[in-house]
């Protein structure tokens, strides 16, 4: 049910400065950048040679990063985990012990469904899984 890693998402406080690193330093090249949840975060996919870095900034004054960012600061913030189907996965998670962190799934990049897994269950590790 699990295909691989879909990406690995960085929280930043603002995507243009973190741009100069990952695309203008390091030379990934933007694939995508899309406002999603109600344009609550802005997420920016970059080509990172098979699995895809993304950029999060929250631009809900309300949204949950801000708090995540004013603890942590900016950097690694969940690896995602891309799947076949959304319906299969979750009751294959929830049968083998692993709580979903949400009731429903969210909005993810380009149309795909989203959920978090609680940290608790996969060694404190944020880990989201996508698809279609």
């Amino acid at each position: 049910m699990i295909t691989g890693i879909d990406h690995i998402a960085i929280a930043v406080k603002d995507t243009e400065v973190s741009l100069g690193i990952w695309r203008d330093l390091f030379g990934f090249k933007v694939k995508h950048s899309e406002k999603v949840n109600g344009d609550s975060v802005l997420l920016t996919h970059l080509d990172g040679g098979g699995v895809d870095i993304q950029l999060v900034e929250p631009l809900a004054s309300d949204h949950p990063l801000h708090a995540w960012l004013a603890e942590h600061g900016p950097g690694l913030n969940h690896i995602c985990l891309a799947a076949e189907a959304e319906k299969p996965v979750i009751q294959n998670f929830t049968e083998n012990g692993f709580t979903v962190a949400q009731e429903t799934t969210h909005q993810g990049i380009m149309g795909k469904w989203a959920l978090f897994l609680d940290p608790k269950t996969t060694e404190n590790i944020r880990v989201e899984v996508t698809g279609y």
